[in-house]
């Protein structure tokens, strides 16, 4: 009972935190950028734009003259990194138990290159606009190669048996490599040098195409899919227990693995159609969120969501002062970051697949 009521005031601490943090990264993100705006001035103008001018007077402010950069630029591009970040967290989080494997992300096992193929052929053909309608297309298409994933992921690893971790992992690895092939290959043949460039510069990840017209979908989709997996906390903790354990409780774990899997894809794909390819956030911020409160669902993955949140904030603001001239594709950053903390917890943790 202690031991329990430590791990929930631990929680809620954290959480404080974050929200604390995240509060302040987003006055921080407004503020860097080609224009350097005062820290002050930059909680100034949300306040009153998100009071509607009931807090402050922006006429009184010498900072008037950036209410446009802050509230038409930057201020939905940080909202659209932090529902990137809590979006790409969860479906990590939720995979990394599915699959029973702290190593699974969308983009390990396949289905943010799945997404990217959908969405990769969507701007070739046309849908790569900003336009509300131009954005559904891309969504649809990116949403249409996430489940498309999904489903080779599964029906690969159903092959000679019964599903089991190390299945669904090589499987991931295969049609990533396959759908990045695909990728590569429409790019090439491709006689569209716009398009070429737009597709190569969102492949490595980017939220220089936010606004306030694609947020509400992304919202959506991140905050439902919040509420769903929050009522399957008591699902997701019997996944920890093996399939032995289900069977005994009663529960049909191949059903709510293929469900959860469909529900995670649709959030990686409506993510990286308008983010890009941003990798290895679904698989560190996860683990770092597990080895502070636990895999108990209750708290990981609100944690998770948070901290995910707060990690891409700060990616964003990195992508943008890291190089002085140009911005650093966030999916860069991302990988820079992931991609050794992946080999840390491979070799020094000692985990194996299916173990």
């Amino acid at each position: 009972m202690n031991r329990i009521s430590r791990q929930r005031q631990l929680f809620y601490m954290s959480i404080l935190l974050l929200t604390f943090l995240i509060i302040l990264s987003v006055g921080i993100g407004v503020t860097v950028g080609q224009v350097s705006i005062p820290l002050s001035e930059s909680f100034q103008i949300l306040a009153n734009k998100l009071s509607g001018g009931l807090i402050g007077d922006l006429d009184t402010l010498s900072s008037n003259a950036y209410t446009n950069i802050i509230w038409q630029i930057r201020f939905p591009r940080v909202l659209l990194a932090m529902l990137t970040g809590m979006g790409l967290a969860m479906a990590g989080a939720v995979m990394q138990t599915t699959v029973q494997n702290p190593l699974a992300d969308p983009y390990i096992l396949g289905i943010s290159s799945g997404a990217s193929l959908g969405a990769t052929f969507a701007i070739m053909i046309g849908f790569g606009g900003t336009s509300i309608l131009a954005q559904m297309g891309l969504s649809f298409w990116a949403f249409l190669g996430a489940i498309t994933a999904a489903f080779l992921v599964l029906l690969l690893s159903n092959v000679g048996g019964q599903v089991n971790s190390i299945k669904l992992v090589l499987s991931g690895m295969v049609l990533n490599a396959l759908f990045t092939a695909f990728s590569n290959f429409i790019i090439y043949i491709a006689n569209d040098a716009e398009g070429i460039r737009s597709v190569t510069f969102w492949m490595m990840g980017s939220l220089a195409g936010a606004s306030w017209s694609i947020l509400p979908l992304i919202a959506t989709v991140v905050i439902a899919g919040f509420l769903f997996f929050v009522t399957q906390e008591r699902i997701l903790n019997i996944m920890l227990l093996g399939d032995e354990a289900a069977i005994t409780l009663g529960v049909n774990l191949a059903f709510y693995r293929k469900l959860y899997l469909v529900v995670a894809s649709i959030l990686t794909g409506i993510i990286v159609a308008n983010s890009g390819m941003i990798g290895f956030v679904g698989l560190i911020i996860p683990h770092i969120v597990r080895g502070i409160v636990g895999s108990n669902h209750r708290y990981f993955l609100t944690l998770s969501i948070f901290s995910g949140s707060l990690f891409m904030v700060w990616s964003d603001i990195l992508s943008r002062i890291i190089l002085p001239t140009v911005e650093l594709p966030i999916g860069i950053l991302t990988s820079l970051i992931g991609a050794p903390l992946f080999i840390y917890i491979f070799v020094k943790k000692g985990y194996e697949f299916g173990g």
